[in-house]
């Protein structure tokens, strides 16, 4: 499953879409912060994949990736992930292959999120702060302020984190 996992970010990077998540100069950089104070993190594009997922109601395919503290924790089942876990998702609009009619492939990028372990930071919301991006600047709180409660509610015992580890 790994190496399908790493597939699709290798064939979503060779199409030039895991690249055109964020235009170019959007960066960590850029200084914009969500309401939260999450930026987005330089050289995200560069960690390794958690795991794909597909979420039907939003018709999104997505690609979670993980930094190094992340992936630690992932391999060696570690709950709760230790502060400095950052995870990113990476989604885009599902549209049917045009070579291959039952297969969907990516197509517009309509956001990034991110989640950052800080449990002095963000106790309020488990520990985790939240970061959503579109067109490389932050949602307002309102949509902000949905992350947590979602997330508590549905993985309160998987230290509020949806991904599962795709070996």
């Amino acid at each position: 499953m790994r190496r399908t996992a790493a597939t699709v970010v290798v064939l979503l990077a060779s199409m030039g879409i895991l690249n055109a998540v964020v235009p170019s100069g959007m960066a960590a950089e850029n200084g914009l912060a969500s309401p939260m104070g999450v930026t987005i993190p330089k050289g995200y594009r560069d960690w390794q994949v958690v795991a794909p997922s597909q979420r039907d109601d939003t018709d999104e395919i997505r690609v979670i990736l993980g930094n190094d503290i992340a992936m630690k924790a992932f391999r060696a089942n570690t709950l709760p992930f230790p502060d400095g876990t950052i995870l990113a998702k990476l989604a885009w609009k599902r549209v049917k292959s045009p070579e291959f009619p039952k297969t969907f492939i990516p197509g517009v990028a309509p956001r990034i999120e991110f989640m950052v372990k800080d449990s002095k930071k963000y106790p309020s919301t488990g520990g985790w702060g939240f970061g959503r991006f579109i067109d490389g600047k932050p949602a307002d709180a309102k949509v902000h302020a949905t992350c947590f409660p979602c997330h508590k509610a549905n993985v309160r015992n998987h230290d509020f984190v949806f991904t599962r580890y795709a070996p």
